[in-house]
């Protein structure tokens, strides 16, 4: 019977009820319904609604059922419960007689659906900060590896300056640092507690909310009834930090997938993260890469999807907001997925130093830093852009990289050239000049590589 049947006089039509049910997506929050219901026993024996040997009772018969769902979550599957409320007090009835029609005294679905998510959100987030935690170290590790490895820097997918691996790897390790600390940040304000908010208006016995929340892992309790059982903010901001992330992902996918082409060849991907073609054998293609970019709409779907179904809803609880989990939970597996393997791909990572720094060689690469000489001489920066996009324009006229034009083709374009020219004009000095903090000099890089080893050790 469902929870609600006493109102009806008519059994619920067969298609609704299939419309209605969240018991196949929402059996994911067993543990946390239980641990919940758990909790409010005891605060329902503190206020007298139960006896000290009824709350213990119940308490027994929950954990005995909590460890059947560890031991074999699918199992509730089985059952043709509503949702995973229903099936926790059925099974606690079952067990237990009519004690167990006792527990739901003062407790709403509202308030009890709202504290199992948060509860569920909360134990994803150690989780989730361990992946990011671990793609962080393995890019720190290839870093470290590829210190010396040059690699041009492209802008516009136009080559620009060259860079080195080590500076490409520590700009995800930034990007990956701004996800850990907004997952941090989303968990701190998910850190409270709905219980005892009822259906909207509060639980009408004098439970202590702020012992309650303490029980549960909360830092405390929520203020406000209506705002608690309707708040799915917390939902927003997690898939929000998948978001995020995400998009950090799929670029870092994008970019090793140009890396591996045969246009580029700077890498070459391990065989435990590719597979081949169906008709051509000689191809390997980065298929967990392109999977990571295109898991990233599905993400991206996820929040616009919840964006669209609480931005009009009024207070308090309404059925929409049953759509709160399965995009939630899709989000957020992907993410973990994603994070997991991305850091498989950096496994077994073959670089081609040979064909990266052929390529920061070419595309003229080393005019910016062509253009610094004459500014060094007295030119301004901008008369010097001017001077050196001539001084392309004629290499490229010759069909010769600018650092093997003769003096005297300099001269052409500015007589404050001299031999001093041609050793700013290697990939060793165009890496040096770009020595303040951030740069791609290897002083700054080593600068960096050593604080991102030292921050992601204290973390341990």
């Amino acid at each position: 019977m469902a929870l609600w049947g006493g109102r009806f006089t008519q059994a619920a039509d067969t298609r609704f009820k299939q419309f209605n049910d969240s018991l196949r997506f929402d059996y994911r929050l067993a543990e946390q319904d239980i641990v919940g219901s758990v909790a409010w026993s005891r605060a329902l024996a503190k206020v007298g609604v139960l006896t000290t040997e009824e709350q213990q009772r119940l308490e027994q018969a929950l954990n005995e059922l909590k460890a059947r769902v560890v031991a074999d979550p699918e199992q509730i599957l089985q059952s043709d419960a509503e949702d995973i409320h229903s099936w926790v007090e059925g099974e606690l009835i079952a067990a237990v007689g009519d004690l167990g029609k006792k527990l739901h005294t003062g407790r709403s679905r509202n308030d009890q659906v709202a504290t199992d998510l948060k509860l569920w959100c909360k134990a994803q987030v150690p989780l989730l900060l361990e992946k990011i935690d671990a793609l962080q170290n393995q890019l720190v590790t290839v870093a470290r590896e590829q210190q010396g490895t040059v690699l041009p820097g492209y802008t516009h997918l136009q080559r620009a300056q060259p860079v080195t691996f080590s500076h490409w790897c520590l700009a995800y390790v930034e990007m990956l640092e701004r996800d850990y600390s907004r997952l941090q940040d989303a968990a701190a304000r998910l850190n409270t507690c709905p219980l005892g908010s009822g259906a909207l208006a509060g639980t009408g016995f004098p439970v202590d909310r702020h012992e309650l929340a303490k029980s549960l892992g909360f830092a405390g309790p929520t203020r406000n009834s209506l705002d608690s059982v309707s708040d799915r903010d917390h939902v927003l901001e997690l898939i929000n930090c998948a978001v995020n992330s995400m998009m950090h992902l799929s670029r870092f996918a994008e970019d090793l997938i140009f890396y591996n082409s045969g246009e580029a060849g700077f890498l070459e991907l391990s065989d435990a993260v590719t597979s081949g073609s169906s008709l051509m054998p000689q191809k390997k293609n980065p298929d967990a890469l392109e999977l990571i970019r295109g898991k990233t709409g599905r993400v991206f779907g996820a929040y616009a999807g919840m964006m669209m179904t609480l931005k009009a809803l009024p207070l308090a609880y309404n059925k929409d907001m049953q759509e709160d989990k399965e995009g939630l939970f899709d989000a957020l597996d992907t993410w973990y997925d994603c994070l997991e393997m991305s850091e498989m791909v950096l496994h077994d990572l073959k670089v081609n130093e040979d064909k990266t720094r052929e390529a920061a060689q070419g595309g003229y690469s080393n005019a910016t830093e062509m253009a610094d000489y004459l500014v060094s001489k007295g030119i301004p920066f901008r008369e010097a852009h001017h001077i050196v996009g001539a001084i392309v324009v004629h290499a490229i006229g010759k069909k010769l990289p600018m650092e093997e034009l003769p003096l005297e083709d300099f001269k052409q374009f500015s007589d404050v050239i001299e031999d001093d020219v041609y050793p700013r004009l290697t990939l060793e000095s165009s890496l040096a000049s770009r020595c303040a903090l951030g740069g791609v000099a290897p002083e700054q890089v080593e600068v960096a590589l050593t604080n991102a080893e030292q921050h992601l050790q204290a973390r341990r």
